[in-house]
């Protein structure tokens, strides 16, 4: 007899096990479906997310920011020590005691929510029917029944056939979050998020950096002031970013990587211990749904779904990366729950506008709202108000003044439109901006609102304040 369930989940991810979480608080009869297996061979919940992505790289970052501050940035505090160093080993198996005591923690929730967990690839066939493949090849296949089905399978990293990882000399990020020596030379081909936040990891360690950026302008999804000051911060710290880069071919020898590469001043050749391709993701569909479901995709690969994550398939949902928006984990949290809210008859939404962005370097960079270059080409007037830490007594004792606080508000009517970071601290303060937006606050609002003192925080205020030319610690232009 073949088991049925109100809701099957397709993954178990940030967007599918918060999916299956909250489906089950609402009593639906709920099963999730994943093919995940650790490092230890073992099923693992969590997906890309706290297996080999935002778990891992964040504990590898903390680590190493440790271990460059002993080094580099305490001695003007009066803290010195003598023969420091950095056990790799050691510092990858904290890491990996971290990912597995969060995915366990999943699977507890699982059970204290009678989640099913079914272990193994899920994929869509008609009738509302999912196939499992065990994830032990010597079980058969078998069939589960649904009412209903959200499909939250993820993304990958993008494959570049000029550089084939091999996980050895050329890894991508899951490999990168692996290494147990500090390359002497790590060359990384792309300078965005992962590229940046890896770089910056065994930077700190001592490796060589080079990252090679397609783009001419660096991290053009982020507000222009901002990305200057970052890059400014980065490469100060001793990481290459070159811009305007082809990648031509990268060529493993027995020990190292032979990259070559075009720009603008023509064509250049570098070699690596270890190459990093960062160079995207992609929608995870591989063997998701039979063709006969005739469930659409569209032209990047991304699984069609409306304002409600609902595709063309009646009761059929998808979330997270395999839809359209930002590939975070946040905002793919936030879908599973509006899914889940859906699929019982209650009203729910996403507000895209005032989802949070953050990158986790130092300088960290975290935004919301619109950028400066966004409100030029839409044409909408804005004041700007800006404050720079290097001007915040808390920033100062901390001695973390690199960076600023952006305000963009409407001219008319003083609404916020975007709120912008660089700075210590910002994958935090930027609650406040979110908050600010999702109220629909104005600069006003926030330059009323007291900031205790001295805080980080007073940033924000003092960029409000900005805003009407009205800033107390900083001259007013």
């Amino acid at each position: 007899m073949t088991d049925s369930y109100d809701v099957v989940v397709i993954g178990a991810g940030p967007a599918g096990y918060v999916a299956a979480i909250r489906c089950a608080q609402l009593g639906l009869k709920t099963a999730c479906v994943d093919k995940w297996i650790g490092p230890d061979g073992k099923p693992s919940l969590g997906g890309t997310c706290l297996n080999a992505g935002c778990i891992p790289s964040k504990a590898l970052l903390d680590s190493t920011h440790h271990y460059y501050r002993l080094c580099h940035q305490l001695s003007s505090h009066g803290i010195t020590a003598k023969e420091i160093s950095i056990d790799v080993k050691t510092m990858i198996e904290r890491k990996n005691k971290l990912v597995k005591k969060l995915t366990d923690g999943i699977k507890g929730l699982f059970n204290s929510n009678s989640i099913s967990w079914l272990q193994g690839h899920g994929k869509l066939l008609g009738g509302m029917r999912v196939e499992i493949s065990p994830s032990q090849s010597s079980e058969k296949p078998y069939i589960v029944q649904a009412s209903n089905v959200i499909l939250a399978t993820g993304s990958r990293s993008t494959n570049l056939p000029i550089a084939k990882v091999d996980q050895n000399l050329i890894v991508d990020s899951t490999g990168a979050l692996s290494f147990t020596e500090v390359p002497k030379r790590l060359g990384i081909i792309g300078a965005g998020v992962i590229g940046l936040e890896l770089g910056t990891v065994w930077r700190r360690l001592g490796s060589e950096v080079t990252l090679l950026e397609a783009q001419e302008e660096f991290l053009f999804m982020v507000d222009p002031d901002i990305a200057a000051v970052a890059r400014k911060q980065f490469e100060k710290q001793g990481l290459n970013i070159r811009l305007g880069c082809r990648v031509l071919q990268a060529h493993p020898t027995k020990k190292d990587v032979i990259v070559r590469y075009q720009d603008k001043s023509g064509e250049h050749e570098f070699v690596v211990d270890k190459l990093l391709v960062a160079a995207g993701r992609y929608p995870y569909t591989e063997n998701l749904f039979a063709q006969e479901t005739g469930l659409l995709l569209d032209q990047k690969g991304f699984i069609n779904v409306d304002e409600k994550l609902r595709t063309n398939l009646p009761n059929v949902y998808a979330v997270g990366d395999v839809v359209r928006g930002p590939m975070l984990a946040h905002k793919g949290s936030e879908e599973g729950i509006v899914v889940a809210e859906t699929i019982k008859g209650h009203f729910a939404e996403v507000n895209y506008n005032t989802i949070p962005w953050v990158i986790y370097t130092e300088p960290e960079i975290a935004w919301t709202g619109k950028t400066e270059r966004e409100l030029k080409a839409s044409g909408i007037k804005y004041n700007v108000g800006t404050f720079p830490f290097a001007a915040s007594g808390r920033a100062m004792a901390l001695e973390e003044t690199a960076g600023m606080v952006k305000i963009l508000s409407d001219a008319e009517t003083d609404l916020i439109l975007g709120i912008h970071i660089v700075g210590s601290f910002a994958s935090e303060l930027i609650a406040e901006a979110v908050l600010a937006l999702e109220y629909s606050a104005s600069s006003e609002d926030l330059a009323l609102t007291i900031h205790a003192h001295p805080t980080m925080s007073e940033a924000i205020h003092e960029a409000a304040l900005a805003v009407s030319k009205r800033a107390i610690h900083k001259v007013n232009k």
